[in-house]
């Protein structure tokens, strides 16, 4: 053989043995990842499984909205509408710090705030970066794609009649949680409970895929309260107007259901409205017709005549000497306008004579006044259930002396809210049978309890017509078609340990229709500027107008309809 042909041949078994070893090569590396495909997909696949869920599949929260707050007739005072928080994972996003400028200017914050921000969470696995954005403003956040950056479905409270109702329904916090008012007082009916899904997510931490619910999403329940937004809104208008024109420091309004202890109507003012979170003030919010107490003046005589009716040696037509026109007890010399001589004790509450009422209060036992005041309310919570009601004061009969028997009699040394006032003067309405008070709409009956007689409740609420009368003092709180029941009240103010001498509390509290009244309203005005000052000039009018259109709106039927004459009668009969 030539070396020529020796040289072919060794090349040729050479590269046979390269081909060889290169498909023993790939037989082998087939081999291999045969085998390592057999142990990922067989025998290592639930660890697989698990590190793939752990990088991405995630728990979420579902949201749960909160409960509606209606008027009685199902208006919203308060309803939740949906929005989304935008939150982030500090060390995805720390991987991208450059990027956050874009990010920044969506959320409306400054870019350096908001590294200092990611920064401080760099050992946290959750920030919030915003709250509460709308779903659009969220949308553009996302279509960022930065790592980390995710968003969360929440609801913020809404309350569609914003001042009107304001301290009322009260207001939630930004995680939804009643603080004030309603909100607060029937949060855990309100308050929903929130779900928990299992969600797959991408790279960037959003949201890809929804695998599986773990628990559903309680919504709250709706709550309906007493209230009539139509009476309401009257009542609001009505009061403000007044505190203007009076120039006053405050006031508040009560609309009461007689029959039922519903309150229709509760207005304060200042007001604040419960969308604008920089208005929640607490000299704004409080709702003070029911936690601010005031000494109530001559409005309290009604229940003072109630309870020398009650004691049996007092009748309506009796008669108190009111002469000469000033009685003193101790080394207090209380008077009148003028002397008035003897009068019966109708007359007393219609001229409202301070110095009949002290010379009828002194002949009562302690005692006796004590309890017909308490179960009229007075120094007790009215049932309501409104956060920070205050149950004012009446002290112990014990501790009275004989001079604070007789300022008490014409409402100085105990005080009261104008929500308990109201309910008083209801139990008067209603034969002696008094309610608890309720914010909420009623289904069935309440408990109720008699505060006094039915004959002294009626003989009292026909002495308060007298009030309303030409010679009374509340002929401004008339209501034309209807006959009305009420008292005038003006205090002056406590101050510094001794009383004011230009700063007063004018009040007005009456029912009606007076024949078989329907509704009570409680008027006080806090401190009007100007000539008129008195509860009469003051309270009344804003009574007279609510009262007015309550009575109308819920329709009830007018009982001073002024009876026809012959002759108009027989001009009719006559077409």
């Amino acid at each position: 053989m030539t070396r020529g042909a020796q040289t072919k041949d060794q090349v040729a078994r050479s590269f046979k043995g390269r081909v060889m070893l290169l498909m023993f090569v790939f037989a082998a590396t087939g081999v291999a990842l045969a085998g390592r495909a057999v142990h990922l997909q067989v025998l290592s696949k639930d660890f697989l499984n698990d590190q793939a869920d752990s990088r991405h599949l995630r728990t979420e929260k579902i949201s749960a909205h909160r409960g509606a707050i209606t008027d009685r007739n199902g208006e919203p005072l308060a309803i939740s509408t949906p929005v989304d928080s935008i939150w982030a994972e500090p060390k995805k996003l720390a991987t991208a710090i450059d990027k956050v400028g874009p990010l920044a200017k969506l959320l409306g914050m400054d870019q350096e705030d908001l590294i200092v921000r990611i920064a401080a969470g760099a050992n946290k696995e959750f920030i919030y970066l915003k709250r509460h954005l709308s779903p659009a403003d969220a949308e553009r956040v996302l279509s960022l794609e930065l790592p980390g950056v995710n968003r969360l479905r929440e609801y913020r409270r809404y309350y569609p009649s914003g001042e009107v109702a304001g301290h009322l329904v009260g207001f939630t916090n930004i995680d939804d949680e009643g603080q004030a008012g309603l909100e607060q007082a029937y949060d855990g009916w309100l308050a929903g409970e929130p779900g928990k899904k299992q969600v797959l997510k991408d790279r960037y931490g959003r949201s890809i895929e929804n695998v599986a619910s773990i628990r559903p999403a309680k919504h709250g329940k709706t709550l309906r309260t007493s209230i009539d937004l139509r009476v309401q809104y009257f009542a609001y208008r009505t009061l403000k107007s007044a505190i203007q024109r009076y120039t006053a420091e405050s006031g508040s309004i009560v609309v009461l259901d007689v029959k039922t202890g519903e309150v229709l109507g509760m207005a304060n003012q200042p007001g604040y409205n419960p969308n604008d979170r920089s208005q929640y003030l607490p000299e704004r919010y409080r709702n003070r017709a029911v936690t601010d107490l005031f000494e109530p003046g001559s409005s309290i005589k009604p229940l003072i005549i109630a309870s020398a009716l009650e004691s049996g040696e007092y009748r309506p037509s009796s008669v108190v000497n009111t002469a000469p026109g000033f009685v003193e007890v101790g080394p207090k010399r209380i008077e009148d306008k003028r002397n008035l001589g003897e009068i019966s004790l109708t007359t007393i509450l219609a001229r409202s004579s301070n110095v009949g009422i002290t010379k009828l209060a002194m002949t009562l036992p302690p005692e006796q006044m004590w309890t017909t005041l308490s179960r009229f309310g007075l120094g007790q919570l009215t049932g309501s259930a409104f956060p920070g009601e205050t149950r004012g004061s009446l002290r112990p009969y014990e501790d009275w002396r004989p001079i604070s028997q007789a300022t008490m009699a014409y409402g100085y040394g105990l005080s009261v809210s104008a929500l308990q006032l109201a309910q008083a003067y209801a139990a008067i309405g209603n034969g002696g049978i008094a309610h608890p008070v309720s914010l909420l709409a009623l289904e069935e009956d309440t408990t109720e309890s008699n505060v006094v007689r039915a004959a002294t409740a009626d003989a009292v609420r026909r002495m308060l017509e007298e009030v309303v009368r030409p010679a009374g003092t509340g002929i401004e709180a008339a209501v034309t078609g209807y006959r009305v029941a009420g008292k005038t009240g003006t205090a002056w103010k406590a101050e510094g340990g001794s009383y004011s001498k230009d700063e007063y509390i004018s009040i007005f509290a009456g029912l009606a229709p007076a024949t078989d009244p329907r509704l009570a309203v409680v008027v006080v005005i806090d401190e009007p500027r100007g000539e008129l000052y008195y509860g009469g000039d003051v309270a009344a009018p804003v009574f007279s107008d609510v009262m007015a259109e309550a009575l109308r709106l819920l329709a009830v039927a007018p009982d001073a309809v002024p009876a026809a004459s012959p002759t108009t009668v027989a001009q009719a009969l006559d077409r």
